[in-house]
């Protein structure tokens, strides 16, 4: 069993789910796994919204500082931070509303997912979208 406890059927009712995504510490350097998940997402069509304090603008895309500065609802959060920067996240999400908080690969916060869990929302953490969402996709055939 995953870390996370999510089944594959889970996993991928987010991926048919979750439309518009936030990428948390989403890098404009092309070599970064931030990055490269952010254009595999786009490709899909989904609609990325880079977060990170130091760019006003990523792969073409108005970036935002935080969460609370995107407009409307976000369905999932992209956590591309350490592990020790999760809790004050997982509090963004909460008070953002995002229906899924996902942390990449190597990052798992218990306690910060049992925060976000409590407010109603999804928790995946050590996962990569685009590592699962073309295994899903395949598996079934959507």
């Amino acid at each position: 069993m995953a870390v996370d406890g999510l089944t594959a059927e889970q996993i991928n009712a987010i991926r048919l789910d979750c439309q518009r995504i936030a990428i948390v510490g989403l890098s404009p350097k092309a070599h970064r796994a931030s990055n490269r998940v952010a254009r595999y997402l786009i490709d899909e069509g989904y609609q990325v919204i880079p977060v990170h304090p130091m760019h006003k603008q990523i792969l073409g895309l108005t970036c935002y500082p935080n969460l609370a500065a995107i407009p409307g609802e976000v369905d999932m959060v992209d956590c591309f931070r350490a592990a020790a920067a999760i809790p004050a996240l997982a509090e963004e999400v909460v008070a953002k509303g995002a229906k899924v908080m996902w942390m990449q690969l190597d990052i798992v916060h218990h306690q910060a997912a049992a925060t976000v869990r409590a407010a109603g929302i999804q928790v995946v953490m050590d996962r990569c979208p685009k590592i699962e969402f073309p295994i899903l996709k395949r598996l079934y055939q959507s």
